[in-house]
């Protein structure tokens, strides 16, 4: 009979990624619920490194999978590892974040292990007769519908900051672990001869609790330093809707939306966005909303908690200047 919770950890170069987290925190109350163990799977180079933060987090157990054909993320050879260490271990649920990676990963897992998979999910709960169900956006985030699974391993991707992240507790001990990457050569399609990471002092949007973004209203690509000092007084991302990229005023990357990132902080800030639905499905989980236009009548501001009516041009600079005499 199909057991246990298991969280597949992403790491970038400074950990454990904050989402993974969230999900382990989650993970924990879910299996204190259940009376399920919860397992966190690591992969890739100097796994073990992370485990005393996995378990500190609320792992009973962390299934190290060190090889150095895992340490860049390519999808053939993590699904061949994954698929084989899944069906060994047979967990009752296998959830990973729905950031880039996972979004390649989990339908690709789920492929392979023959069961569906939900995407994209805004919420999980224990559920009487099929153990999880989820919540996730649908119709442009106009919607939501509500999933459950009769396949095991249920397979979910949690939207990063669905769920808060608890307080870590190092004295809590995990059993490890250590398995081979079993991966099938016809997997190792792909190999990844380097990887160039931007630097910035800021937040990764998909990681940042606050977030500040420029639509057509930023009139230009020359306006977006506003932004920029407002959101280095408070520690933000800089974001952008799609109108802004279209338009060549800032890159793709910096893009929320549907067919951008999706993104959930505590603190969204939207300047000179209208509120188009495309925008809105990737940040309308956010969980603070707050929208600075000139139109009354933007559609932003049926969604937003709190609501500027003016010229941003103005009202930026001033609270830019009051964040600093806050945070001073």
């Amino acid at each position: 009979m199909a057991t246990g919770i298991w969280i597949i950890l992403e790491r970038n170069e400074s950990g454990i990624r904050k989402v993974s987290l969230q999900l382990l925190s989650k993970g924990r109350a879910i299996a204190d619920e259940t009376g399920e163990s919860l397992v966190a799977v690591i992969l890739g180079s100097g796994a073990a490194q992370f485990a005393d933060e996995a378990a500190s987090y609320g792992a009973d157990k962390v299934i190290l999978a060190d090889d150095k054909r895992l340490s860049t993320y390519t999808t053939g050879a993590y699904t061949s590892a994954l698929n084989k260490l899944i069906r060994k271990g047979e967990p009752a649920a296998v959830l990973i974040g729905n950031t880039a990676i996972g979004k390649d990963l989990a339908p690709r897992l789920a492929q392979r292990l023959g069961v569906g998979m939900a995407s994209d999910c805004t919420g999980m709960e224990t559920d009487e007769a099929a153990f999880l169900s989820f919540k996730r956006p649908i119709y442009g985030g106009k919607a939501f519908a509500e999933v459950t699974a009769t396949d095991r391993p249920i397979l979910a991707a949690i939207r990063p900051n669905t769920f808060p992240m608890g307080e870590p507790d190092a004295t809590r001990k995990a059993e490890i672990a250590n398995e081979a990457a079993e991966i099938d050569d016809d997997d190792l399609r792909a190999v990844v001869k380097e990887v160039v990471v931007a630097v910035s002092a800021r937040p990764e949007l998909t990681e940042a609790d606050i977030i500040i973004s420029g639509g057509r209203g930023m009139k230009g690509p020359e306006n977006y330093e506003i932004l920029e000092k407002c959101a280095d007084a408070i520690g933000a991302a800089v974001g952008a809707s799609r109108a802004a990229v279209d338009a060549g005023w800032i890159e793709q990357k910096f893009q929320v939306g549907q067919t951008g990132k999706t993104v959930s902080p505590t603190l969204y800030i939207a300047c000179g966005i209208s509120g188009a639905v495309q925008h809105l499905a990737g940040m309308g989980t956010s969980k603070i909303i707050v929208a600075i236009n000139k139109d009354p009548e933007a559609n932003i501001f049926a969604l937003a908690d709190y609501g500027i009516v003016g010229d941003l041009f103005e009202i930026v600079p001033l609270l830019t200047e009051e964040f600093k005499k806050l945070t001073a």
